[in-house]
């Protein structure tokens, strides 16, 4: 988001379209990655960097820009697609992407690639180092939000839960965690049930709205809603389909 100015639905669709194109070239450059779930995450990517965070390429360094964390780290070829459509990643480095000794890896890693603030590994650690950097922003006073993007896979690593409960008791307020929802883990569908999955983040104390993680005006109208939301954390869950955008990726069976 520049100067303030909120893009039209239409530009962040744009975005989106930009994102999808770029995850593409990086997966036909050696014919890997994860290119349905960057397909499927592009929405959402856009709707974050171009329109709701207080986040701009040259000023990186801001003390209160607002903090993305990609927990679910292997989304990287999506990360590195909006890094490309913000102009922070030159395009020509994309067939770079999960080439033996890249700084493109499967996985987004901090260094030195621009824009990356955490290194989502292991799955289940983003949400506990988002609640830890939104309580330390809290206690400087900084007015910097934390956005955690997470897989419905991590919801059953009990970190997650334990992070989850923290954010509720201490009411990080300045907590935004996107758990995006498309019922598919590695090979096959999940491997444990996650619903009611609303209805436990609002016993742990976070307010919570569903969408469509595929609409942008939806996406759009629940971000809006989660700034008015007052002093809980916020959790969007955005359910999704692989390949979103592809009319062939995304016509592929979804586990269940």
């Amino acid at each position: 988001m520049k100067n303030g100015t909120k893009p039209t639905v239409a530009e962040l669709k744009q975005h989106a379209f930009l994102i999808r194109k770029y995850v593409l070239q990086q997966a036909k450059c050696h014919g890997q990655g994860y290119v349905g779930q960057g397909m499927q995450a592009a929405d959402i990517f856009a709707l974050l960097h171009f329109g709701e965070m207080n986040w701009q390429p040259d000023q990186l360094q801001d003390p209160q820009r607002d903090r993305f964390l990609l927990s679910t780290g292997h989304y990287a070829i999506a990360h590195y697609a909006t890094l490309v459509t913000a102009g922070l990643l030159p395009e020509k480095r994309l067939p770079e992407y999960g080439v033996d000794g890249t700084a493109l890896t499967l996985g987004a890693e901090p260094g030195e690639i621009e824009g990356i603030e955490f290194a989502g590994g292991s799955l289940g650690q983003g949400l506990g180092s988002a609640c830890g950097l939104a309580w330390g922003l809290r206690l400087q006073k900084n007015p910097a939000r934390v956005f955690n993007y997470m897989s419905d896979g991590e919801v059953q690593e009990g970190s997650t839960w334990e992070a989850a409960m923290l954010a509720g008791a201490r009411n990080l307020s300045n907590l935004v965690n996107i758990i995006d929802v498309n019922r598919t883990q590695a090979d096959g569908p999940l491997v444990l049930e996650i619903e009611p999955l609303a209805a436990k983040y609002r016993a742990f104390g976070w307010w919570v709205e569903e969408v469509n993680g595929n609409d942008m005006q939806q996406l759009v109208d629940a971000f809006s809603r989660a700034r008015e939301a007052g002093d809980k954390p916020k959790a969007i869950i955005c359910h999704t389909q692989i390949g979103s955008g592809s009319p062939i990726l995304s016509s592929l069976p979804k586990a269940h």
